[in-house]
């Protein structure tokens, strides 16, 4: 019996959401289609504004967080629409939200996504999780990465040690080892699009690379 998800993520280019539909039937995940709906102009200097100087006032904050939403909505929307399934046929949507402050140690650890789920619930009618990273912190965790439960449940290996590497914003590995009663590893390893999306915005004035065709370009060192 299909079961459809949809997963929400805008990641620390801030350049806009990016949405995928899953079919998780029969205990194996394949993509169905995806879709990428950019930020506004307004949005993606006012989220830049927030994550660069952490200073923050209410009005704004909130504002932010319904543009977000906005945002969300119309990425669901329109993913729908090219596959042709009705809103009801989907179990839930899991939406990261974006990340606008993340402090792990300390003496109060926390992290901050906004991008409001309760917005997107009602106007697409399907259940949203969300504040995934603060669950985490709480569990005693660092909030990030959150991908070694899904590389675990879909890449070890009773055969083979492996490590999977994640490159976001933010680079991160999973260790898995192939001893099955072995903890999962998982950790972040320093940048990783977001050097690569300053360095194309000062040598090509573009946002990011947009599907690598400027580093397919080049010989690889």
């Amino acid at each position: 019996m299909d079961e459809f998800y949809i997963g929400i993520m805008s990641g620390t280019s801030v350049n806009g959401a990016d949405a995928v539909l899953v079919n998780f039937a029969a205990d194996k995940v394949k993509l169905l289609s995806h879709h990428a709906e950019p930020f506004p102009a307004e949005l993606y200097a006012g989220l830049q504004d927030v994550i660069t100087r952490q200073q923050v006032n209410l009005p704004q904050l909130a504002d932010l967080d319904q543009q977000l939403a906005i945002v969300y909505t119309l990425v669901v929307e329109k993913l729908l629409q090219q596959v042709e399934i009705a809103a009801n046929r989907i179990s839930a949507i899991g939406c990261h939200g974006q990340t606008i402050f993340h402090q792990p140690d300390g003496k109060y650890r926390n992290t901050l996504q906004i991008g409001d789920p309760n917005f997107i619930t009602e106007h697409t009618g399907i259940t949203v999780v969300a504040d995934f990273r603060r669950r985490d912190m709480a569990a005693g965790g660092q909030g990030a990465p959150l991908v070694p439960a899904f590389h675990n449940a879909m890449f070890r290996s009773a055969e083979v040690e492996r490590v999977i590497l994640n490159i976001g914003g933010i680079a991160n590995i999973t260790v898995l080892a192939a001893n099955p009663d072995s903890a999962v590893l998982g950790f972040d390893t320093g940048p990783g699009n977001t050097l690569m999306d300053l360095w194309v915005q000062e040598k090509q004035q573009q946002a990011f690379d947009t599907d690598g065709v400027w580093a397919a370009s080049g010989k690889v060192d």
